[in-house]
């Protein structure tokens, strides 16, 4: 089994300290990379077949893609800066991509096969939908950054905000199975930020028949893959879980199947 918890690279301030391509995970659409840049410093990619989401965690920068160039952008020191929604950009199929730090940034690269039929172009945070999932210590605070409403070939990408002590991804949930209406196949990667840094959180990913069956203590930093199963998370008490998700699949559409000895919980 492909090891499901990658721990950012040792030794690098700055620099990749995650890069995830498709084969690495073993499976077919979902990339990952996670870049920590000083002011002044850059990185560039060439056209491709994918496509590529560029999310401003945290930090400013100037960003060009497809002739299209966007200055200064990026308002929050980091995902913990009050909540703030952040600045993006979607870079479509081949086309490539700059991206200079004007400060010291934090930019994750999500990436997944795509087409070339979609213009480049800004996501602000007034087009981040925000939205409250669960109620009591299963409430959790949802910013949508491409959602399957916006245009894109393959990529959904959302982050979530979970309080001390409560769950997320809770009631666990699934979707694995090409499926639909019922439920969609989708690949995913959770990037996972804890505050304060040195604090902690858990991640079980299971199947039905515990085939798979994992629970990791997950650090600031860490990367967690779902290739299937269900997948809840639980962030200790005193520290704030934040988690960048990235999904990907044959049909771009979330739909999923709550494990039906917890669904009692939905009631």
């Amino acid at each position: 089994m492909t090891e499901l918890l990658r721990r950012p690279a040792k030794g690098v301030r700055c620099g990749p300290l995650h890069r995830l391509a498709p084969e690495d995970a073993g499976w077919r659409y979902v990339g990952f990379e996670l870049w920590r840049l000083d002011a002044g410093q850059e990185i560039a990619a060439q056209a491709s077949a994918r496509e590529h989401c560029l999310v401003l965690l945290g930090g400013c920068a100037d960003v060009e893609a497809g002739g299209m160039r966007w200055n200064a952008i990026g308002e929050r020191s980091s995902p913990f800066d009050g909540r703030k929604r952040p600045y993006s950009v979607y870079v479509p199929a081949g086309c490539g991509y700059r991206v200079r730090a004007q400060s010291a940034l934090e930019l994750a690269v999500a990436s997944a096969p795509g087409g070339g039929d979609f213009a480049p172009r800004l996501i602000p945070p007034e087009e981040v939908a925000f939205s409250v999932r669960g109620e009591g210590t299963n409430r959790r605070y949802i910013h949508d950054i491409l959602p399957e409403t916006a245009p894109a070939h393959s990529l959904l990408v959302v982050e979530v905000f979970t309080p001390p002590g409560h769950w997320s991804s809770y009631p666990p949930h699934k979707h694995d199975r090409d499926a639909l209406p019922e439920e969609s196949l989708l690949e995913e990667t959770y990037y996972h930020r804890i505050h304060p840094a040195h604090g902690f959180a858990f991640q079980r990913v299971y199947s039905d028949d515990r085939s798979l069956d994992v629970t990791m203590t997950v650090e600031d930093g860490d990367l967690v893959l779902v290739p299937r199963g269900y997948h809840p998370c639980a962030a200790a008490h005193g520290y704030e879980l934040y988690y960048l998700n990235v999904m990907a699949g044959p049909k771009r559409i979330w739909r999923f199947t709550t494990d039906p000895a917890h669904s009692w919980l939905l009631a």
